[in-house]
């Protein structure tokens, strides 16, 4: 009886992904799995039969091997059935590949990888936005886990070591005989690392580890602004069973100014100017990061005029043009007037209101307003 062709029993085309595959072949065998099917013919040929066109499909050398030159080409390594012949052996590990992440095996033999990294931490920094553009060198205390010294991470008493697990005989993991399948898991004894600890150390009390807070210095470069992080590899917490450590992620969180508010690489500041330097023009001193400049203000300047200072900006801590420094004058009115300074803004005023053309943006709004309600009345 001739066979049916791999790809057709999965339900995917020639040309599909070693991806696309394994979720075909994972839809079928669910489909026709013996324990969702007892006492089904049928169903259980149909699920040796997915198996065996996985088994070749996910090689890709077998898979090569079969689209050039069919059955034959794969005959000797897929079992007869799937199950039967020299591909029997395979199927667990099949099996372990395609549902692994559904019952906690894993598709590496059940052997432990080695001691794990340590966590990453994080430090929030608050700086002054002096110390953001210039740059500045800061030192932080940071509690962390470290190596237990006395037991040099290992968490067993010194002169004592970790002995092999007596569960899973030191791979980390154990298999478990579910009727038909086999399934792989963590070794629940000693959660998977393959040793354990008889004689617990008495500082770190067999974990290794110690809570320790370190004192670093912090280079903060020059530009830096707030959501920047620094990274200091190696200083996060250490890895258990001697694990390599993780590392610090230093957050940057620039402290509001009380003069200049930033955006970007651009610095703005209000400076509030007289009526009379607003009238007749003048020269005022204003701040910067780097000191006082002086600022030109031309005659019959308004309020909110913006007055940019080239190169008075941050430059970015990326790389690129220094930004500027843009000041917003606003006009500020007197306050606590005298009797005579009344008397001579009255007499200001009625100057300007037999000239008429010293507020030309105030005359051209009341224009507006008038043929605004002229136009209500039509």
């Amino acid at each position: 009886m001739s066979k049916r062709d791999y790809y057709e029993i999965l339900g995917v085309d020639r040309d599909s992904s070693e991806k696309d595959i394994k979720k075909a072949y994972r839809r079928v065998a669910m489909k026709f799995h013996p324990d969702r099917n007892p006492d089904d013919k049928e169903a259980e040929e149909k699920f040796k039969e997915a198996s065996e066109a996985y088994e070749v499909l996910s090689d890709a050398q077998k898979r090569s091997a079969y689209d050039q030159y069919g059955h034959d080409a794969v005959s000797g390594n897929a079992g007869a059935g799937g199950f039967g012949g020299a591909g029997a052996g395979n199927f667990s590990d099949i099996f372990g590949d395609v549902f692994g992440d559904m019952f906690g095996g894993g598709g590496g033999g059940g052997r432990s990888r080695g001691p794990a990294r340590g966590s990453d931490l994080r430090y929030n920094l608050d700086i002054d936005l002096e110390e953001a553009v210039k740059g500045t060198e800061v030192k932080i205390r940071v509690p962390t886990l470290v190596a237990c010294e006395p037991c040099d991470g290992s968490g067993a008493k010194k002169g004592s070591s970790p002995v092999t697990c007596t569960t899973c005989g030191g791979v980390g993991q154990v298999r478990m005989q579910q009727g038909f399948f086999s399934v792989q898991q963590t070794c629940p004894n000693c959660r998977g690392k393959g040793k354990m600890i008889s004689d617990p150390c008495s500082s770190c009390h067999g974990q290794g580890l110690i809570e320790e807070t370190k004192t670093l210095s912090v280079k903060v470069p020059p530009g830096v602004d707030t959501g920047d992080r620094i990274r200091l590899t190696g200083e996060g917490e250490a890895g258990p069973d001697g694990g390599p450590p993780g590392d610090l992620f230093v957050q940057m969180n620039v402290r509001e100014h009380k003069i200049f508010e930033r955006d970007g690489k651009h610095l703005y500041c209000e400076v509030p100017i007289s009526i009379i330097d607003a009238a007749m023009g003048g020269e005022l001193e204003v701040p910067t990061l780097d000191g006082r400049v002086k600022l030109k203000i031309p005659a019959e300047t308004q309020t909110g005029k913006l007055f940019r200072l080239r190169g008075k900006g941050v430059t970015p801590v990326r790389g690129g043009s220094t930004g500027d420094l843009l000041c917003r004058v606003t006009l500020e009115t007197p306050v606590n007037l005298t009797k005579h300074q009344k008397e001579l803004f009255k007499q200001l005023q009625e100057s300007f209101e037999k000239e008429g053309n010293q507020s030309p943006r105030k005359n051209s709004w009341f224009e507006g307003v008038k043929n605004f309600f002229d136009d209500m009345k039509i």
